[in-house]
């Protein structure tokens, strides 16, 4: 089964000159006329929504777009959007207008005052809630490499804090975020919701932070640990090995197979590892619980997903990706590269601001038409931000094995989904969660 999968990416809403977050104010007001664009809890960030897709093209090149449209928003009001995952430089952050907000600020306290952080959110389409408990199962010892790979916030309000991913440090103080044991049905994970929300300590059902969790709008698992992805490749990337990992956890429960019974307690572990080092030292193994190299993991996981990448003639395409952020560095690596030879951190932001309007380069399958790396996005894209450096063309990819053997020696350096009663043919907007 080739599953519909969805990206959303929460983005930061910066002064081109000072680095600053800077709030939207009234140009709120504008977001309905921007494809795909939704408002979130602060004024100085704005959440793009894919529509659910079947190929990777289709999804790089809505993400392009999305990326486009947040910068045309915030050049309103004379900003710029930035994939920044924790605010570089120091803020006094503005609450977003709505009942809702006050209420998280008034429950919350300081969490939620404090509380500006850009996520990437991955759907992936399920055939029933017993099926996506049953993915849920099976993928949440692979949740912390997801983690790893998309690490993208080692500054937090004006300084190094010594993680690649610190966005889950500070997420994570909210009371109902992190991994959740295995459920073995979906009336267990019902009862689990059922259980938290009768505490009277979350504000509702979309208060429920889960690493993944069974949405409660549409028919996906809805996966939660990755930082938003200074480059679009790497969102791109995070698709495609989400959706992977919930079709290879499919069939498994299908074969009777059962999950891993890691300790929630373990999983913890891991996730802390992969936000302290990102890919720059080593994994928690996902089975093992012991330390492994970085690379060692990531074939691990390439190797677990690898039949479901093949069959859907992907496998080329995420090795290819996997391999880039292996040489290149994950995006908390290049911030601090370019923080490095800037001299400061406002020239580190509006390095990531033009990193972050670059397009996802291009994505070449069976399913999947080419994307050039200039491709515009038709009318999914409302207005274009100013021309930016772009990529060299990838060039002819190689053949797929020698990506994986690199991999083994290389060390590193609104959404649209049919309703939650699964009727394929009623259409509703994503809600924002």
């Amino acid at each position: 089964m080739t599953r519909r999968v969805g990206v959303e990416g929460e983005f930061l809403i910066v002064d081109g000159a000072t680095g600053r977050p800077v709030a939207l104010g009234p140009v709120l007001q504008r977001v309905a006329e921007y494809p795909n664009l939704s408002s979130e809890m602060k004024q100085e960030q704005i959440e793009t929504c894919t529509p659910p897709r079947l190929t990777l093209a289709d999804i790089a090149r809505d993400i392009t777009a999305g990326r486009r449209n947040a910068d045309a928003l915030a050049r309103l009001a004379g900003a710029r959007a930035a994939a920044l995952a924790t605010s570089p430089l120091p803020v006094d952050s503005t609450v977003a207008p709505g009942e809702r907000c006050g209420q998280l600020m008034e429950r919350y306290g300081l969490t939620a005052v404090e509380q500006l952080t850009c996520g990437c959110h991955v759907h992936v389409e399920i055939e029933s809630d017993e099926e996506g408990a049953a993915i849920l199962d099976r993928i949440r010892i692979w949740l912390p490499v997801l983690q790893a790979i998309a690490s993208n916030s080692p500054f937090w309000n004006g300084a190094d804090t010594g993680y690649a991913g610190y966005r889950s440090q500070a997420w994570n103080r909210w009371p109902t975020t992190g991994p959740n044991e295995i459920f073995g049905s979906a009336a267990a994970y019902h009862s689990h919701v059922r259980q938290i929300l009768g505490s009277g300590v979350p504000l509702d059902k979309a208060s429920l932070y889960f690493d993944a969790r069974l949405s409660d709008h549409h028919p996906t698992v809805e996966v939660r640990v990755a930082d938003v992805c200074l480059f679009a490749d790497d969102a791109v990337l995070m698709a495609a090995l989400v959706r992977a990992l919930a079709e290879t956890a499919a069939r498994q429960w299908r074969d009777g197979v059962s999950p891993v019974p890691v300790p929630t307690a373990q999983l913890r572990l891991a996730s802390w590892q992969a936000s302290r080092f990102g890919l720059e030292s080593n994994l928690i193994d996902p089975v093992a619980g012991e330390p492994r190299p970085a690379s060692d993991v990531l074939v691990a996981l390439l190797d677990h997903v690898r039949p479901v990448l093949s069959e859907q003639d992907e496998l080329e395409t995420v090795e290819l990706l996997l391999f880039q952020v292996i040489t290149r560095g994950t995006g908390a690596v290049a911030q601090r590269r370019a923080f490095a030879y800037a001299g400061g951190l406002p020239e580190m932001v509006a390095q990531a601001v033009e990193t972050t309007a670059l397009p996802a380069s291009a994505v070449r399958g069976r399913h999947n038409h080419v994307l050039e790396p200039d491709q515009t996005a038709g009318d999914t894209q409302t207005t274009a931000p100013d021309p930016s450096p772009t990529p060299p063309s990838p060039g002819p990819r190689p053949a797929a094995g020698p990506h994986t053997a690199s991999l083994r020696n290389t060390e590193p350096g609104p959404l649209c989904w049919t309703t939650r009663s699964f009727n394929p043919t009623q259409e509703v907007p994503f809600e924002q969660q």
